[in-house]
């Protein structure tokens, strides 16, 4: 077992875990934060996407103990005292989900993206999204949410 301190959505948790635990299953099984989900566990289909350190990181190809010392945010980590971000106003308001099981990772990558770049084109959207996988809503509104979040004007 080795001991970790990891801050995650704001809460600094110190535990004991074994070296070979995905942060995923720490996240969920350890803390319960389940808005998070457990998509392929082979780092294709982005869903579980979270923020370490300021970046976004596959959470099923990253071990807990990566995380020491560190500060994870997570889908449930976005809003804060009930206020959703203007991202996932976004994601609302433009219909950017369906089913809703890829929109944590969606959130989490669109939020890197915006970080880095706040007024990005379709095409660097889509690009930034490569690696998140949707098999409901055909991208579309998914990219006019991130470009609305970003304060562009979305048409159609």
């Amino acid at each position: 077992m080795t001991r970790i301190s990891v801050k995650v959505d704001g809460t600094t948790y110190q535990d004991e875990v074994e070296p070979r635990l995905l942060l995923i299953h720490y996240l969920r099984d350890r803390l319960g934060l389940t808005g998070t989900p457990i998509g392929c566990d082979t780092s294709n289909c982005g869903a579980c996407t979270v923020d370490l350190d300021g970046v976004s990181v596959k959470s099923c190809s990253v071990l807990a103990v990566q995380a020491d010392g560190g500060e994870v945010t997570t889908v449930q980590g976005l809003a804060r005292d009930g206020e959703w971000t203007e991202l996932q106003k976004a994601f609302h308001e433009k219909h950017g989900l369906q089913c809703g099981y890829c929109t944590p990772g969606m959130l989490m990558a669109a939020r890197d993206l915006l970080r880095e770049n706040p007024h990005p084109s379709s095409d660097e959207v889509r690009h930034a999204l490569e690696g998140n996988l949707c098999r409901c809503t055909g991208y579309q509104n998914i990219v006019r949410a991130v470009l609305a979040a970003s304060g562009q004007e979305v048409t159609a």
